[in-house]
């Protein structure tokens, strides 16, 4: 039998359609987040893997809808339309949609994550009619109501379900408010080059840096000191959250603790690129990330 197939079997997926549906997400999340789908595949127990896919295949659909959708007109109603039908399928349990049907049958075997469904849909409006952040709290409010509750779609796949509220959250924001941070460090030249701008205005002002000093990549020491300041912050925010895996089951530690180690790992590689981020986003290296994987596959289960 083949690896995938054992896996959906193992998984306690036998519905031939079903089936097809969770191979065509994996296909999808393996082409664009390939070091995260080589560690779900590497370090999570086979009867996790597909509804992880299916969790992360969900929310990059929504937030590619998203991005695609500016407030107003029609976009704006595609938008509105995708969220019904979203809340339609998690009410009756059923749906045409190839994106959700996978998602149905992954909520009937972990029924904590239809809350953080409806919570990230509630909060799909913040990144749908993203003008920019006039400063920190600005940033803070969009972590809390869009990247938060996208982060703890995965989350509550990998944690102990009966693990402590504050400390799940505490930790769990300490670590998406450095991998958010990091992201729009890292993707400043492609979101610039799209007419966004993710960094808080304030910070700019701070360091006496404008934003065509950006676009227009120039490396200054006041560009530095900004992205230095804000990757040093992500970074911090990344180490804070290393008491994470504690809360999840020995088997689902390796993955934990090595998502955590890439995320610092590419934020060391930002740090190292400097201003080259206003040209291209920086990639830890091959080999050591490699390493990180082969590591953690020897802890699987401690």
């Amino acid at each position: 039998m083949h690896r995938w197939d054992r896996t959906l079997t193992l998984a306690g997926i036998h519905d031939a359609q079903l089936r097809g549906d969770y191979t065509r997400q994996r296909d999808l999340v393996s082409a664009y987040r390939r070091h995260a789908y080589a560690a779900v595949r590497l370090l999570l127990p086979s009867p996790l893997v597909p509804h992880v896919i299916a969790a992360t295949a969900f929310m990059h659909h929504t937030d590619t809808l998203l991005e695609a959708s500016p407030a107003g007109g029609r976009a704006e109603d595609a938008c509105a339309a995708w969220e019904k039908e979203v809340r339609d399928a998690l009410a009756t349990g059923r749906s045409g949609e190839p994106v959700l049907r996978p998602l149905l049958h992954t909520v009937s075997v972990h029924p904590s994550l239809r809350g953080h469904v409806q919570e990230f849909l509630a909060g799909a409006h913040m990144d749908r009619d993203f003008t920019g952040f006039a400063g920190e709290a600005d940033y803070q409010r969009y972590v809390d109501a869009y990247s938060l509750p996208a982060f703890m779609l995965i989350a509550c796949l990998l944690l102990e379900p009966d693990a402590e509220p504050a400390a799940v959250r505490r930790l769990c924001r300490a670590y998406i408010d450095g991998s958010q941070r990091l992201d729009f460090v890292n993707d400043l030249a492609e979101d610039l080059c799209e007419g966004r701008l993710t960094l808080p205005e304030e910070a700019l002002k701070h360091h006496g840096v404008s934003r065509g000093d950006l676009a227009q990549g120039r490396d200054t020491p006041a560009v530095r000191a900004l992205l230095t300041e804000l990757l040093a912050q992500a970074r911090r925010d990344l180490l804070a959250s290393r008491r994470l895996p504690r809360l999840a089951p020995p088997a689902h530690r390796a993955f934990t603790r090595a998502v955590i180690a890439l995320e610092v790992l590419t934020a060391d590689a930002a740090m190292a690129k400097g201003a080259g981020l206003l040209r291209s986003s920086a990639r830890p290296s091959l080999p050591t990330a490699l390493g990180i994987l082969v590591r953690e596959f020897g802890r699987r289960g401690r």
